[in-house]
């Protein structure tokens, strides 16, 4: 069996990315050793690898056994278009409360208004993206108001 550890996500801007995952999960970063940072959280575990750490200091990083050219050019990665294809999906108990916190927070250029969707039961929903164009969407409790989805 097979048991999930972590999500790292490969950021290209170490410091912004931080800041923002800081705010968007109201809680401080614990360590932060310039190459990695863990946010943990209710068993789960989110990590951002900095793009940069290995081409910038390559007399810290010892590498041994065979490293296949995706795996190690984490500054390409770091640097590559974002094709979306990532959705971080998490769920507030009060969706219109924690849409508003994060507007407040101004965090992201690309914060939705809070949406609908139904297939096969109704989902309700925003998104916002991070700094490197990561997906994330926030689900929850809501009860629409007129002239909600006008």
């Amino acid at each position: 069996m097979i048991h999930l550890g972590s999500v790292y996500l490969i950021v290209n801007d170490f410091k912004k990315s931080i800041a923002f995952y800081e705010k968007l999960l109201e809680m401080p970063l614990p360590e932060n050793n310039g190459r990695f940072v863990s946010f943990e959280f209710e068993g789960h575990c989110i990590c951002l690898l900095n793009g940069h750490f290995d081409a910038e200091h390559p007399d810290r990083v010892v590498r041994k056994g065979a490293t296949t050219d995706s795996a190690a050019d984490l500054l390409a990665i770091a640097r590559a278009p974002n094709t979306r294809k990532f959705v971080f999906n998490f769920w507030a108990e009060d969706l219109r409360a924690e849409h508003q916190r994060v507007r407040k927070l101004n965090i992201s250029e690309n914060l939705t208004g809070i949406d609908y969707f139904c297939y096969v039961a109704p989902y309700y929903y925003f998104q916002l993206t991070d700094p490197d164009g990561n997906v994330i969407e926030v689900t929850g409790s809501y009860a629409p108001e007129e002239g909600d989805f006008a």
